[in-house]
């Protein structure tokens, strides 16, 4: 089996389940798994997880993102974006581009953001999306964002277009609707671009044609990014080979089974490996009882017979 994640640019006109769909065939399995949605005519990074790597899968959806978008003001629409049926247009004439500004990073922070009916976001055990092409209309419940930092890079109105940062579960699109309906002319997005998914950038991503590519002449590995990258920020530690079974099967084991046993702080998250050099799993060192208890295992049993 393949592990590792790509850290692909997903092209207008595909849907992220069309990318794992593509993957899966070029891969030649199915433990697949993307990290977060892009509209389909939304472009730009989506982390994808083979195999093992399949289960940090949740973690890289709830970092931060970073988005380019075109904010076009004077029209909404059902979707809150230009591919949706117009609903209604008003003139931008009398903006001033400072009261614009003003507005803008007026959203930076915390706010209460409803979530859109064009979505996938379930009620009920259905889809958003699916009950909006159906033309129904159900009560969302607002939910807690954070824009943590939104920076104009050129204003020509009606257009903005500004790089935003935020929380996960973000709605670039619903933000251009609501700053729109503060000015009160409305607004909606105009082009989408993802630059930023946690540590994956877009200026390392690699559009799925070239990993097509690279499987046909034996180097898709050569563009897998290893597990335990992801763990960088936390200290790497080795267990000895006679008590390496411990972290294998998940169990606790002490500073003793370590081959440089060292000073840890409570609920230090260490990078746990074996000899050979296997990264095992991700541990915790509770400070109470001076051990290391399992966060999270990435070893396979079936690896154990390789060195």
């Amino acid at each position: 089996m393949i592990n590792g994640i790509l850290n692909i640019y997903k092209e207008k006109g595909y849907t992220s389940h069309d990318v794992v769909a593509r993957l899966r065939r070029i891969a030649g399995q199915k433990k697949i798994g993307h990290t977060g949605t892009l509209d389909p005519d939304a472009e730009g990074v989506l982390p994808v997880c083979l195999g093992r790597a399949t289960r940090i899968c949740d973690m890289l959806t709830d970092r931060d993102k970073t988005y380019e978008a075109v904010l076009l003001l004077g029209r909404t629409t059902d979707t809150q974006d230009t591919s949706g049926t117009v609903l209604s247009e008003c003139s931008t004439e009398g903006l001033e581009k400072e009261k614009v500004e003003a507005c803008i990073l007026g959203f930076l922070g915390e706010y209460d953001q409803i979530p859109p009916m064009y979505s996938a976001l379930k009620v009920n055990g259905r889809k958003l999306y699916e009950l909006a092409r159906e033309g129904k209309t159900v009560e969302r419940k607002s939910r807690r964002v954070v824009i943590r930092s939104i920076r104009i890079l050129s204003m020509e109105l009606p257009r903005v277009r500004m790089e935003v940062t935020c929380s996960k579960g973000t709605y670039i699109r619903t933000l251009c609707q609501d700053i729109g309906e503060q000015l009160e002319v409305g607004g909606c997005m105009e082009n989408l671009l993802r630059i930023r998914v946690g540590r994956f950038r877009i200026e390392e991503s690699i559009r799925i044609d070239a990993v097509a590519e690279a499987a046909e002449e034996g180097r898709l590995k050569e563009l897998l990014i290893p597990l335990d990258r992801m763990f960088e920020d936390c200290r790497k530690i080795v267990i000895d080979g006679r008590s390496a079974s411990m972290a294998y099967n998940g169990n606790f084991f002490l500073r003793k089974h370590l081959t440089e046993p060292g000073e840890f702080l409570p609920g230090e998250r260490c990078r746990v490996y074996d000899p050979q050099g296997r990264f095992i799993a991700v541990y915790r060192y509770d400070g109470e009882k001076r051990r290391f208890t399992l966060e999270k295992m990435f070893l396979d049993p079936e690896e154990l017979g390789t060195d």
